[in-house]
């Protein structure tokens, strides 16, 4: 037991007869973490795109909300009259008639 442990420390599997075995298992566990550590590089770029992304989203939509608020307020008959007032434009005394146009056959 105590020869085995000397023999993993001081490397000796690395240089031994079967050594091309161990090699190559060597070589396969540092492809795998090689792959592992470029996929969570990857997650970790989508997230902070994904959080990005979401916070322009929620500026969007204030930004959107405040615009609507204000065309809102901009169609209102109140606010129309007070930027027609000097103009001599008004509201019309009469109201609108519906011109009915009938069909021959």
């Amino acid at each position: 037991m105590k020869k085995g442990v000397y023999d993993i420390f001081k490397g000796k599997f690395l240089i031994s007869d079967d050594a091309l075995k161990n090699w190559s298992f060597i070589l396969f566990c540092t492809a795998l973490a090689i792959v592992m550590i470029a996929c969570s590089h990857s997650a970790e770029r989508k997230v902070h795109q994904i959080a990005k992304i979401n916070k322009e989203v929620r500026e969007l939509r204030s930004e959107h909300v405040d615009l609507e608020k204000n065309l809102m307020r901009l169609k209102m008959e109140s606010t129309i009259l007070k930027q027609l007032d000097g103009t001599g434009l008004g509201l019309s005394k009469t109201p609108p008639q519906k011109i009915v146009i009938l069909k021959q056959k």
